[in-house]
């Protein structure tokens, strides 16, 4: 019988549950469930996980606990990113998990985030000998990794992650011009480390990992009029003039113009605007050639540690 494996990525925003065996060539997906947690809504500014999102935290997990048990996984790991790790509660988070599932939360701080990321992507076989810039955008951080298929050049995590940017921009529905603005020249601020790091390093590919990045691909699919299940693929390649249309009608959109979108999952209806900002400024200021996304991240890059 083969060893099953149980993954738990839990962010800030979203919870995910990947379970799997091992295969002749990687593993093969026996469950993949990603819940909407919503871990940091409410609460970021102040740096607590708000007693709403700490009761969704424990349900979640003691179902996570259940299907675990179902599907008789025998080596599982949890890891916790920005929303425990950076709240003066996480550690109540953790404990309380802890008795009421027995699962034991690993906290990992933002390198090692963006380390587990890169070996996700990388086993999504969509990295080659040239080099690339890996954008994460998580609820509460982003992470870039400059690398090729061989090694990381370059790593950093920074805690401007979606729901932490809408919180501070995104407060009327469509977002404000003013506020626009106000956001472009946060992140001019935030990531100065990012532009020196990747200065005459002659970067022209960005590759989204998994997140925002399935949406634009189903936003611009769909408007095709085509039949596209995000689930059935690893990677996608993006025309940039395609991307910078849909990211244009996201910042002019109203709530329930993006509610009504099929292809906008209601987990990505709220912070779906300012992660297309945040994509759109990172493509624009390093002037990148090629856009592509793998649904990989680092819940897979978790997986490939644990052979």
């Amino acid at each position: 019988m083969n060893q099953r494996i149980a993954v738990m990525d839990l962010g800030t925003n979203t919870f995910h549950l990947l379970i799997a065996e091992k295969a002749e060539t990687g593993f093969k997906e026996i469950l993949h469930m990603t819940e909407a947690v919503k871990l940091g809504e409410g609460g970021m500014k102040d740096g607590l996980i708000t007693a709403e999102a700490f009761e969704r935290g424990v349900k979640t997990m003691q179902l996570f606990a259940e299907k675990i048990a179902v599907k008789e996984a025998s080596r599982v790991r949890a890891v916790a990113t920005s929303a425990v790790r950076s709240t003066k509660n996480g550690l109540d988070f953790i404990n309380e998990v802890k008795a009421k599932t027995g699962i034991e939360i690993e906290v990992i701080d933002g390198l090692q985030e963006a380390e587990l990321i890169y070996k996700g992507v990388k086993s999504s076989g969509i990295l080659s000998a040239e080099k690339a810039l890996i954008l994460d955008i998580g609820g509460g951080s982003v992470e870039f990794i400059l690398c090729d298929e061989q090694k990381i050049f370059w790593k950093q995590s920074f805690e401007i992650g979606a729901q932490r940017l809408r919180q501070l921009f995104h407060q009327t529905d469509p977002i404000t011009d003013e506020n626009i603005k106000k956001l472009n020249d946060y992140l001019e601020e935030q990531l100065q480390v990012l532009f020196l790091s990747v200065k005459n390093q002659d970067v022209q590919v960005l590759i989204g990992s998994s997140g925002s990045f399935e949406t634009y691909a189903e936003m611009i699919e769909t408007e095709k009029g085509k039949l596209f299940n995000i689930q059935k693929i690893k990677t996608y390649d993006f025309k940039i003039n395609e991307f910078n249309a849909i990211a244009k009608w996201l910042k002019q959109s109203s709530h329930q113009k993006r509610v009504a979108k099929r292809s906008i999952i209601p987990l990505r209806v709220d912070m779906i605007v300012v992660a297309s900002l945040v994509t759109s400024f990172v493509v624009q200021k390093l002037e990148i050639q090629k856009l592509s996304m793998t649904t990989y991240s680092l819940k897979e890059g978790v997986l490939a540690e644990m052979k």
